[in-house]
């Protein structure tokens, strides 16, 4: 399902090539987590997927590739952290070098844009607090991968708003 020839580049760089009527797979990108969310083909929706616990990058793409075909996933929304100027700094740059990965892993040439995610998680985590029983820990919500793949949601809604959806 994926095409030939797509780049990785910011959205509003590569929006031009952007695959229709297929699922796009927001990603989260984290040092011990990869937060996913999936949109419907119309790409108007993002709805949270899952959360991997990273292992080794090889089976971080085994998962996600399942997902793909299990969802026919035609290109990628990944979460890029810039910092709060608007510069590259380390985490984003890991996220670029993931996405080339990536790239490298899936054996074809996918559409993978990098989305700005200044305060995504921030975000969620505040929402979460304010949801989840007094009982539970934002620790605990955490661990259960409810962070990361709300952040993926956000990630891939706000690309999807971007694109006019």
């Amino acid at each position: 399902m994926l095409n030939k020839s797509m780049p990785i580049g910011l959205l509003k760089d590569i929006i031009n090539k952007k695959p229709e009527n297929t699922a796009l797979l927001g990603l989260d990108v984290g040092k011990k987590t990869i937060g996913l969310a999936l949109s419907n083909p119309e790409q108007t929706l993002a709805t949270p997927l899952r959360t991997i616990n990273r292992s080794k990058f090889a089976r971080d793409m085994q998962a996600i590739q399942e997902i793909i075909d299990e969802y026919e996933v035609g290109g990628f929304v990944i979460g890029y952290p810039l910092n709060m100027d608007g510069s590259e700094g380390p985490r984003a740059q890991s996220v670029r070098d993931f996405a080339i990965e990536m790239k490298n892993i899936l054996g074809s040439d996918p559409w993978i844009a990098l989305w700005d995610e200044r305060l995504s998680t921030v975000s969620v985590e505040s929402f979460v607090d304010k949801i989840v029983d007094k009982r539970k820990t934002k620790t605990n919500a955490k661990g259960s991968g409810l962070i990361d793949k709300l952040a993926a949601q956000i990630i891939l809604q706000g690309a999807l708003e971007f694109n006019g959806s």
